[in-house]
């Protein structure tokens, strides 16, 4: 080392490899390490030479930082040799700081993963000494490489989230280094992030050590490493792998890392998630912020942003629109009546609310009349408006599936919830899947921030049960939705939406002749103002046929007895009383139908004339006035659904159970829930040899089970929650061989058990409240392996139902 000019430097560089070479073979437990710092040393030793030929020119606070690295690693390899073999805590602590030492020196000479110097073979001494002026402790940074940009100068509804994400990254209060902020496109996501950079408490915590990328453009991972090793002052490296681009950029973190480091990772797309964990680093103090308008797998929770409340969004759109810098003589109601179009959208207030700035009145009047006519904001946009691609963003991301299930959420009328249960039904029939994997589809669309999952009642663990799920959308996605097919003809169309609110009657509807559609998925709706006489459809690919009312009395289209192919059903009627259905016979022609479900409608009779529906499996009443037709008809249900395997009845005034459906043998499933007339069940329920699951959850006037329920040796699923009159249970129960959940929740009269329930062998789970938790505490013992799950309340949003 005799050709360092700066003696202090060499004997320390000398030190160090000195004492490597003689320690390294007697300090048995730290071998590997310094074997590797050992090779390092050498390896470097000719680069150092050839910077030191320069190193004249430093001054001495720059060569300080190296001078300082040798001679702690002196000392640190010193202790290493005297560590004893026994001490496992000094040995991990010194492990580590021996690790640093190593990605200090090669940081500083820039070695690749393999240890190689990778500037080795440059011709000119003034760019190596540019280098290493790089690579001491203050580089001069590149500013707007990687800084943060300036938020947007007016914002609204930021300020409670921004104090939860201070909350999250500075006080720590997130697991894991990694908080994901995710909402709709256009949800203000990015202007969150940028506002978070640039406030105060967030700049005094991180100082320089804020770096923000865009991943919109989904770069390359070894870009974004080259634009921030070049924001922090050093050349455009060239990378032999993603590996050692996430190796080199480690280093480069640990080097600045003496204050906390802030990485935001902004607009993240489905094919650059994967990119999110390559920077991801056991750093003290080192967080990452990432935007994403889908939950990313892996990081925790995310924070998701919602739309604007009603207040804020008002606010935001007369700004835009110059409303509040001028006196104006637009109304408030045709104000609001806009701005509400923009379903709290941020980036559709914005986008909106600027074309009608300084407009005239007549241009604002004609725009809220469209909008009141059911028209979209979007109707407004072209291809290059920021909404309307923002938003197509959000749907072009969806794989094919997705894609399709995203749509047919617009079956169902804008700011309704959607009963999962009754997607599940489209889904499943519409690709031939289970329906767990129809939920799961569900699921992804809300991941996805493209829908919203609401849960009115929290279901038993271990089950699965979508009868308290609802999905909601946001106004303007469903009309991205239907935006979709916009170009098609409506014969051409194979997801047809006719909307005949208002007598709002489309051309063809009037024509004499047969109109033939070649959709298989048809959603009708309708309300009182529609009069006109159904129209000569030819519907005979429709497979899924949805009807949204709002009426008083509706006969059913006379066109399906047309649908030979129909498989799923679903009727809703929207309006406060229940909507009498008429000309039901018509079910008789669909031979194919396998799921109906019937939401607040009334039903005088299940079938006139007893045909039967032979691949009927499924059916589905909510809030319906079903007891006249179950307590008159002549019919048995065996007969006229003799397939039948699930049967759900919630929040009817049935009485009692139809006629015969005790001899549907082919019955698994039984949900009979919120039925407050119901006193008590067939005693031929235990015909139902089948059946699997029985749910009789707030039957509050049902007072016993009959003991033909112990014939139901398949039953594993048993669910009496808020059956507040019943006092007892079978006397032999036990004989429930399959029953695995038993949920007995608020069943207040129940104040003892019958023995034989520890004859359940293949009990698992009683989900129970603090007073029937106390007669099972006793015999838990009796049980191989039995949880009891004490639940204290059941949270409802009936207002929700």
């Amino acid at each position: 080392m005799a050709m360092f000019l700066d003696p202090l430097i060499g004997k320390a560089f000398d030190e160090l490899l000195s004492i490597v070479k003689e320690k390294k073979d007697r300090a048995v437990k730290f071998r590997p390490t310094l074997e590797k710092l050992h090779s390092i040393l050498e390896k470097v030793e000719p680069m150092a030479r050839q910077i030191n030929v320069l190193i004249q020119r430093l001054n001495k606070p720059e060569s300080q930082k190296l001078i300082e690295e040798l001679q702690k690693g002196k000392e640190l390899v010193n202790e290493c040799s005297k560590v004893d073999w026994w001490n496992c805590c000094y040995k991990a602590s010194s492990q580590e700081k021996l690790q640093d030492l190593i990605d200090s020196i090669s940081l500083y000479f820039q070695l690749d993963m393999q240890g190689n110097i990778y500037v080795i073979g440059l011709e000119s001494q003034m760019l190596l000494y540019e280098i290493h002026e790089r690579l001491v402790e203050n580089p001069r940074r590149i500013q707007g490489l990687c800084s943060p940009p300036e938020p947007p100068a007016f914002t609204v509804g930021l300020d409670v989230h921004l104090r939860e994400l201070k909350f999250k990254l500075l006080k720590n209060h997130h697991v894991g280094p990694v908080l994901t902020v995710t909402g709709a496109g256009g949800s203000g996501k990015s202007t969150l992030a940028k506002k978070f950079c640039s406030d105060e408490e967030v700049k005094g915590e991180f100082k320089d050590n804020i770096f923000f990328i865009s991943l919109v453009e989904a770069p390359k991972l070894s870009t974004i490493v080259e634009r921030l090793f070049e924001h922090n002052g050093y050349e455009k490296l060239q990378f032999q792998s993603d590996d050692d681009a996430v190796h080199r950029l480690e280093n480069l973190l640990k080097q600045i890392g003496k204050n906390p480091i802030l990485l935001v990772l902004d607009g993240v797309l489905p094919e650059s998630a994967s990119l999110v964990e390559k920077f991801v680093f056991q750093i003290p103090n080192y967080k990452i912020l990432v935007t994403s308008s889908f939950t990313i797998e892996g990081f925790g929770q995310p924070y998701v942003l919602k739309s604007l409340n009603e207040a804020d969004a008002l606010n935001l759109f007369r700004h835009s629109a110059s409303l509040d810098q001028t006196s104006s003589t637009i109304p408030d109601t045709i104000v609001k009546k806009i701005a509400e179009g923009c379903s709290g959208s941020p980036l559709a207030l914005i986008e909106t609310g600027k074309p009608l700035s300084l407009e005239e009145p007549v241009v604002w009047h004609n725009r809220a009349k469209t909008l009141s006519r059911g028209h979209s904001v979007l109707s407004y946009s072209s291809s290059s408006d920021g909404l309307l691609t923002c938003l197509q963003k959000s749907f072009d991301d969806l794989d094919a599936m997705l894609a399709e299930s995203f749509t047919d959420l617009s079956l169902f009328l804008e700011a309704q919830k959607i009963p999962a249960a009754a997607l599940v039904d489209i889904y499943a029939e519409q690709r031939d899947e289970e329906d767990d994997i129809a939920m799961e589809n569900i699921l992804k669309l809300v991941k996805r921030n493209v829908a919203d999952l609401v849960v009115t009642r929290n279901t038993t663990s271990g089950t699965v049960d979508y009868n308290y799920h609802y999905v909601t959308q946001h106004g303007l996605l469903r009309n991205l939705a239907i935006h979709q097919s916009r170009n098609l003809p409506t014969e051409k169309k194979h997801r047809l939406i006719i909307d005949l609110r208002g007598n709002n009657i489309p051309k063809w509807w009037t024509t004499q002749n047969e109109y033939h559609i070649a959709a298989h998925t048809l959603s009708i709706s309708t309300d009182e103002e529609f009069t006109s006489e159904w129209c000569n459809l030819q519907p005979n690919e429709v497979k899924v046929l949805v009807m949204n009312l709002r009426e008083k009395k509706r006969s059913l289209p006379p066109f399906m007895k047309k649908m030979n192919k129909l498989k799923v059903l679903t009727i809703t009627n929207y309006d406060v009383n229940r909507t009498e259905l008429e000309n039901l016979e018509l079910l008789d022609y669909l031979s194919d139908l396998k799921r109906i479900r019937l939401e607040k409608v009334s039903i005088p009779f299940l079938s006139k004339t007893g045909v039967a529906l032979k691949n009927l499996h499924k059916f589905s009443f909510f809030m319906c006035n079903v007891n006249e037709a179950f307590k008159n008809s002549t019919i048995n249900v065996s007969d006229v659904l003799p397939n039948l395997k699930e049967m759900n009845i919630d929040y009817c005034d049935m009485e009692e159970l139809p006629a015969g459906l005790s001899d549907t043998v082919s019955l698994k499933k039984l949900s009979i829930t919120n039925c407050h007339k119901l006193s008590k069940l067939p005693t031929g329920i235990g015909k139902l040899v089948n059946l699997e699951s029985l749910r009789l959850t707030s039957c509050t006037k049902l007072e016993e089970l009959p003991d033909t329920i112990t014939s139901l040796h398949k039953l594993n699923f048993l669910d009496i929650s808020d059956c507040v009159s019943l006092s007892m249970l079978p006397e032999n129960i036990g004989e429930l061989g399959s029953l695995k959940w038993l949920n007995c929740r608020g069943c207040s009269r129940l104040s003892e058990l019958p023995y034989s329930v520890t004859e359940l062998e293949s009990l698992r789970v009683v989900i129970c409240d603090d007073e029937r938790a106390a007669l099972w505490e006793p015999i838990r013992s009796m049980f191989s392996d039995l949880k009891l799950e004490v639940v204290l309340t059941d949270f409802k949003l009936d207002s929700f139902l």
